[in-house]
């Protein structure tokens, strides 16, 4: 399912953003919110996912839209703002209905049911996929994660005797 994230909505719902001021912090805390983005989405969601921030916060020199990892990521122009780009691209998108908005913004949300599209506030949303990441974690370690590694071989004689014998099997 396609999304739309209001980039600086998100970044401190989730409470990167809070880690710290000074020279390059925000520039961290972006690269820190679409890193965890890219490693929690499904593999399938990412290329589907675009990140709009406002340009006022823009780093200096970086493209008006860049790819990142995958990830879609939009800096909206000067004269414009995060949440004007997002009204945009949820005003052109060809198939809303199957279109989600992860921001707490009502503006957008208002915008997102308009167009009979999702929307979900930003914190609820993170922590849903954060969940979500630790299921696809642990279904993939399966069972066995949990049980204690088999021995590896070879075994001494004596060894396999005992447990032949443990086993009822001499």
């Amino acid at each position: 399912m396609p999304l739309i994230i209001d980039g600086y909505n998100l970044l401190n719902a989730t409470g990167i953003a809070s880690r710290g001021r000074g020279p390059g912090r925000l520039e961290q805390a972006r690269q820190a919110l679409l890193n965890t983005l890219v490693e929690s989405l499904p593999a399938h969601e990412v290329p589907k996912t675009t990140v709009v921030f406002d340009a006022s916060e823009s780093p200096w020199g970086v493209e008006r839209q860049l790819n990142h990892r995958g990830i879609s990521v939009y800096f909206a122009a000067k004269d414009d703002d995060a949440d004007s780009v997002i009204e945009r691209l949820i005003a052109a998108h060809s198939a809303p209905k199957r279109l989600t908005v992860v921001s707490s913004d009502h503006r957008l949300q208002r915008a997102a049911k308009r167009r009979k599209a999702a929307a979900i506030d930003s914190d609820i949303w993170f922590n849903g996929l954060l969940r979500d990441r630790a299921e696809r974690v642990n279904s993939k370690s399966g069972p066995a994660a949990n049980e204690p590694p088999k021995p590896e071989g070879p075994f001494s004689p004596g060894e396999v005797d005992r447990w032949l014998s443990e086993f009822g099997l001499k």
